[in-house]
Parts: C-alpha cells; sequence; structure tokens
C-alpha cells in the first residue's frame, strides 16, 4: 500500500525538490547581480523533472558517493551540491561591461514565477494527503 502511495506523490515530490533547487539558482543570480564576471545560471525545469522521473535521485537518494580505499574506512556520503544534473549559463538579451549576465528583470520574474508555482505545488500535495486522509476514514 505505501509503495502506491509514494508513487502517487513521487511526482510532486520530485517537482517539489526541483523547484526548490531552481529558486537557490535564481536566489545566487539575483545575489550576485553586481558582481564583475559573475554568470548567471539556470535550468531546464521540464527536462529536469523527465530525468529525475526517469532515472531516480543519482547515488543515494542525491549525494555523492564516496569511495572507501580500505575496509577500515568509514563509509560516509559527501554533501549534496546540487540536484540539477545540467546547470547552463544565461545568454544576456544585453551584456554588461564588467562581463556580469544578470538581467535583474528576467531573474526577478522568474524567481517570482517559481514561487507561485511552488506554492501551487505545495497546495496540490497537501490537497491530495487530505483526500487520501479522508479515503482512509472510517465513516
Amino acid at each position: 500500500m505505501f509503495d502506491k502511495l509514494e508513487s502517487a506523490l513521487r511526482y510532486q515530490q520530485e517537482a517539489l525538490n526541483l523547484r526548490a533547487e531552481r529558486q537557490k539558482v535564481l536566489a545566487n543570480n539575483i545575489a550576485n547581480a553586481d558582481t564583475p564576471n559573475f554568470k548567471a545560471r539556470d535550468f531546464d525545469f521540464r527536462a529536469e523533472l523527465d530525468r529525475a522521473m526517469q532515472q531516480g535521485r543519482s547515488a543515494g537518494e542525491g549525494g555523492l558517493s564516496l569511495t572507501r580505499t580500505s575496509s577500515r574506512h568509514i563509509a560516509a556520503e559527501g554533501p549534496r551540491v546540487s540536484g540539477v544534473d545540467d546547470l547552463l549559463y544565461r545568454v544576456p538579451d544585453q551584456p554588461s561591461l564588467d562581463g556580469n549576465t544578470v538581467d535583474m528583470n528576467r531573474e526577478r520574474a522568474a524567481f517570482a514565477d517559481n514561487s507561485v508555482r511552488y506554492q501551487a505545488d505545495v497546495t496540490f500535495v497537501s490537497r491530495r494527503i487530505q483526500g487520501l486522509k479522508k479515503a482512509m476514514q472510517p465513516e
């Protein structure tokens, strides 16, 4: 039964994880708007969601796997760098003289759009869980 619940919510879980990751990328772009030679980054959300649904998470639920060179070493996982395989550079509409490619209008719009979509996904998951809870309760 739990595997059916997990599979029913897996798509939304992956979408929420990627939305949160994209929010970090966009916030980093905004934070570095005045940094010389900073290159704005983003990723193709749809392609990453398709990859996550087909392949699942990489190496132990998204962490980096570490190789033990001796059997006496402690097994561990490295810190999670990014949940995105293909982080791309943005092509600027109008490059600045200092080499920075952050377009604040584009970044703010993408940040707001991603925030609204994240909230919509959270609302959808919440209502789906509420519906499942109601279905499980006896009358």
